[in-house]
């Protein structure tokens, strides 16, 4: 059986995600495909705006026939990391041939030849980063100009101006450095571009749609030409009883956090610089909300992205010693599986007979774990049972903690 891997966040699933799923399948000859998928947190360093298990089962309607969940520490961190994450992560299973990433350019050529110099960091490329970070450009936009200029070529340019070309090449890059010989394969971006913050008729972006859901109203708007629709029940079902939730929502245990906290305690969170951690000190009598602070915080040397990101590493308490320890015992000491089809089984027998690290289906079969694998999924379960906590006081409906929640069959 020849399995495609997918690395995804479906925040929230979309009809373009299932053309991705259909064309992957196809352009890779795979006979089954299955997801990596950032759990109730997601790389934009935001909650993701409906849970987990909302998002696998609508994966699962639409030709996906297992969901595994990316961990938190990789869901929320840099372009790099998740990456790393997520291709590690199916590389451990052992049985996945390769994966499928949607680009913008839609030319693996290309796109491999620029993952090659920013994977083995060549003298020239690596001076011409450091003039450009001297010059006071962020550490993507210096990036962008040393590979740009060490390639001699504008298409180069253009090419990393564009957000899932980025993030492809950080899958290539690490499916290199890791090791993992996975064949990869890219699909052309079609209809709304990713940051598109406007509907269109057929294919609007995940950002659209956020948009869309996030508007009080009584009723769901209008989805049906925008998802699947298998997915327009489940969205309708659930809306204002368990999403949308929003990072603003997370803004008073934020703050908590925050003055749990002082400048030097700070400095252990990941990507806390000891800079940073100053602003943070020195800002926070001025903290309204999560996104207000956010506001406040960025500089021309940090993205808004990754302040939020940050942010998010201090409430769900994800320290740089923990990512020194995950990337010393090569990232993951479990796969968790969210859902699987039904009519799919043999998926599930394969990873389990191949996979070089344990698949958990329940939470109370743990014991085998290694302590860095058990301290990660500790993390995972405080993660997630926040989230919980957040949709149980934002809509008043009844919690559901981490070890009760079930697979999602389909």
């Amino acid at each position: 059986m020849k399995i495609i891997g997918l690395i995804t966040e479906y925040n929230p699933f979309h009809n373009g995600h299932k053309y991705h799923i259909e064309k992957a399948l196809e352009k890779s000859g795979a006979d089954k495909a299955i997801a990596i998928m950032s759990g109730n947190y997601v790389q934009r360093g935001t909650p993701a705006i409906m849970p987990k298990h909302l998002r696998t089962k609508a994966a699962l309607q639409n030709g996906v026939s297992a969901v595994l969940e990316l961990p938190v520490p990789y869901a929320t961190g840099s372009a790099e990391y998740f990456a790393r994450g997520a291709v590690s992560l199916l590389a451990s299973l052992g049985c996945i041939d390769g994966f499928c990433f949607g680009s913008e350019c839609g030319d693996i050529s290309t796109l491999s030849e620029i993952a090659e110099v920013a994977a083995s960091e060549p003298f020239e490329y690596r001076h011409l980063l450091q003039n450009y970070l001297k010059e006071g450009l962020t550490f993507p936009s210096a990036r962008q100009k040393a590979l740009a200029a060490y390639m001699k070529s504008e298409k180069v340019n253009a090419i990393l101006a564009q957000p899932n070309n980025i993030l492809g090449i950080e899958y290539l890059k690490a499916n290199l450095q890791l090791n993992a010989r996975l064949t990869p394969y890219t699909i052309k971006r079609f209809g709304a571009d990713y940051h598109d913050a406007e509907l269109h008729a057929h294919c609007s972006s995940a950002s659209a749609i956020r948009k869309l859901l996030a508007y009080p109203k009584d009723t769901l708007p209008p989805l049906n030409s925008h998802v699947p629709d298998s997915s327009i029940q489940l969205f309708n079902e659930n809306y204002r009883l368990r999403y949308p939730i929003s990072a603003d929502d997370f803004s008073l245990l934020l703050k908590y956090k925050l003055l749990s906290e002082t400048k030097t305690s700070l400095t252990r969170f990941a990507d806390v610089t000891e800079d940073l951690a100053n602003r943070v000190y020195r800002q926070l009598n001025a903290f309204v909300s999560f996104e207000q602070f956010c506001d406040l915080l960025k500089t021309k040397e940090i993205t808004y992205t990754r302040i939020r990101r940050i942010l998010l590493h201090i409430i769900l308490d994800i320290t740089k010693k923990d990512m020194q320890t995950y990337g010393d015992h090569h990232y993951h000491g479990y796969a968790r599986l969210l859902g699987f089809c039904q009519k799919d089984t043999s998926v599930l027998r394969t990873i389990k007979k191949c996979s070089q690290i344990p698949l958990l289906t329940k939470l109370t079969n743990t014991e085998t774990l290694e302590p860095f694998a058990a301290h990660m999924l500790e993390k995972e379960i405080y993660a997630n049972n926040l989230y919980e906590s957040v949709i149980t006081q934002k809509y008043k409906t009844s919690f559901i903690n981490e070890y009760t929640q079930e697979i999602v069959r389909v």
